[in-house]
């Protein structure tokens, strides 16, 4: 038997369920991680889009350590601050940007 595709409502249903200030233990353990790698990050969000099993994670981070770099590169920076963590992951969405002046 085939299992049926439910389509991204049911993850969006599952997200917007969860209370905003309630982090999950993957989720803070990346924050802070982060938090220590860019200092001077001005937005950081990180949020498991897997259903809360750690599977996967968005992020989205803005900071200066970015001026100056490629998309790639700030996307480089953030794997290489992840390293770790990225070994028990399935998939990882990032979002990064430069503060505006």
């Amino acid at each position: 038997m085939y299992a049926s595709y439910t389509g991204p409502q049911v993850l969006c249903r599952h997200l917007i369920a969860r209370s905003s200030s309630s982090l999950t233990d993957g989720e803070t353990r990346i924050t802070q991680v982060l938090k220590v790698k860019f200092p001077q990050a001005s937005s950081l969000k990180v949020v498991d889009i897997s259903g809360g099993c750690g599977a996967m994670y968005e992020i989205h981070i803005e900071s200066d350590e970015f001026r100056g770099k490629r998309t790639v590169q700030q996307h480089q920076l953030v794997n290489q601050a992840l390293k770790d963590e990225i070994k028990d992951m399935h998939g990882l969405c990032i979002f990064t940007d430069v503060p505006r002046k």
